[in-house]
């Protein structure tokens, strides 16, 4: 079904943000990718450019838990992600596709997140309502 509303929303004109990302005992039984490249490919059969879509690796036992993956667990899933999109879509769309970080962003843990390679932005949830969403915006300023 998704697959079905991403071809929809691109034939209209729109930029899809693709979001996937798994359950808390997923990531303990180590099935992360397991449970995202299911996701992708969903994706995948439906998008024929690229350069309308954004993924945003949004952990589902992060959001609005205050819990968020440490720098190093989310550049490691966005790399992995990067590769299979070279693997199975190809080497320029991965290198040119955007994926974000969506996992209980904050003031304190965005400059940590955004120093990644991988993590190419944010998105950002309950933290966009508070003062600290100044923060985030400004994190990557010298």
């Amino acid at each position: 079904q998704i697959g079905t509303k991403t071809k929809s929303v691109l034939a209209a004109g729109l930029v899809v943000i693709a979001c996937i990302g798994e359950k808390a005992e997923d990531r303990k039984s180590g099935n992360t990718m397991n449970v995202c490249v299911e996701q992708l490919t969903a994706f995948k059969e439906n998008i024929n450019d690229w350069s309308k879509v954004v993924i945003a690796y949004e952990p589902v036992w992060a959001i609005g838990t205050g819990e968020v993956a440490t720098p190093e667990i989310a550049q490691e899933t966005h790399s992995q992600i990067r590769t299979w999109l070279s693997e199975n879509v190809g080497s320029e769309v991965a290198a040119s596709t955007r994926i974000i970080y969506g996992g209980s962003v904050n003031g304190k843990n965005c400059k940590d997140l955004s120093l990644q390679p991988d993590i190419d932005g944010f998105l950002v949830g309950g933290a966009s309502l508070k003062p600290e969403f100044v923060d985030i915006i400004n994190c990557t300023r010298k």
